[in-house]
Order: C-alpha cells, then structure tokens, then sequence
C-alpha cells in the first residue's frame, strides 16, 4: 500500500501543492500535519509509523517533509528498512528505497550525514581544548552580573525582615523562587532559619 505524508510548517501554510503530487503517484491514504519540522512531537508522522505493515511504501513530497535534520531523516529511513517499508520522494525521484539505485543514493547520504556529525564534534572537542590551553573554560561565569547583586542585596534584606513571604518577595524582585535561594546562598544566607 502506498501511504503519503504532507506537512508544512505553519497554519498559514497550504498542504494542496503536495497532496495533489501525493495523490498522482497513488497513495491511498495520506497523513497531512501543521507542525514545524523542528519539532518533535508530529502526531500525524507517529501515527503513520505506527499503522505501517511490511511492503508499505512511504512516499513523501520532498526529503525535508518527513524529517528534522537529516541524521532524523536516516533514522527514520532506516526505521522503515529494517520493517522492509519502501521509502520515495517525489521531488528528489532518485531516492527509492525500493531499488538498489535508490538505496545506494540514500546510503551515500547518511554516510555524509555521519561524516558531518563526526567532523562537528571533532571542531568541538579541538575547538574545548584550544581554550583550555588558554586557560579558558566553557560555561557560565561564576558569581552575578551587577544587577543581579543589587537584586540579591534586597533579596537579602527584605528575607532578613521577614515581613514579607518568600512568595512576596519573588512577585515584588520578578524573579523565580529557585532565582531568590541562589540569591540568598550567594549572599551568605542562611536559608529556613
């Protein structure tokens, strides 16, 4: 059976340009989404996946349809390989998972889309140690920045008053209860006394 899959990335999107393609390379049941393709939670796509049986074939408009990045794409291709499910794209009609020309085009790209993780965390970990020889290190500065200190100064003395309830004197600074115990910590507080 061949089922489809249409999504575009905002409701003011049109999914029409890929369901009529969808329709004319004969799928029988299309599953269509409003979701960006960062994330994610795309119900349509899990439930497509999960109503597949082996000799299905997923066809989708273009590659940047059905995934995030294209490590998600592969994962997904390789998904639906092991479960013996064809794969297609219309636009990119190269990339048929269902021929050994198309499955050799897709195994080139993930090899790229290995190769470009790999170089990645190589450009990091030299990139970490570069600066480590330099004394530098990664993360967020120790300490507060100059508004931060006055806000935990009044944080402190308004604690210190007890007139008002944790609560209180997070409504009245505009900070999280987590944010006024760091506060407090920082400037020595003793916190619960």
């Amino acid at each position: 059976m061949k089922i489809g899959y249409a999504r575009v990335s905002t409701k003011d999107q049109n999914l029409d340009v890929q369901l009529d393609a969808l329709k004319k390379a004969g799928c029988e049941t299309i599953y269509k989404e409003k979701v960006s393709g960062a994330k994610r939670e795309r119900p349509e796509l899990q439930k497509l996946l999960g109503s597949l049986r082996t000799g299905d074939e997923v066809i989708v408009w273009k590659l940047d349809r059905l995934g995030r990045s294209l490590p998600d794409l592969v994962s997904i291709v390789n998904q639906l390989k092991q479960r013996d499910i064809g794969f297609k794209c219309i636009q990119d009609s190269h990339i048929d998972t269902t021929t050994p020309q198309g499955t050799l085009i897709f195994h080139i790209f993930a090899s790229l889309a290995d190769f470009e993780r790999e170089i990645i965390r190589e450009r990091t970990k030299a990139g970490l140690s570069a600066a480590r020889a330099r004394g530098r290190f990664g993360g967020r500065p120790k300490g507060l920045n100059k508004q931060a200190e006055q806000k935990a100064m009044v944080a402190e003395t308004l604690y210190n008053e007890r007139q008002l309830s944790t609560q209180e004197i997070c409504e009245h600074l505009n900070i999280s209860r987590g944010t006024l115990y760091r506060y407090l910590r920082h400037r020595g507080v003793k916190i619960g006394k």
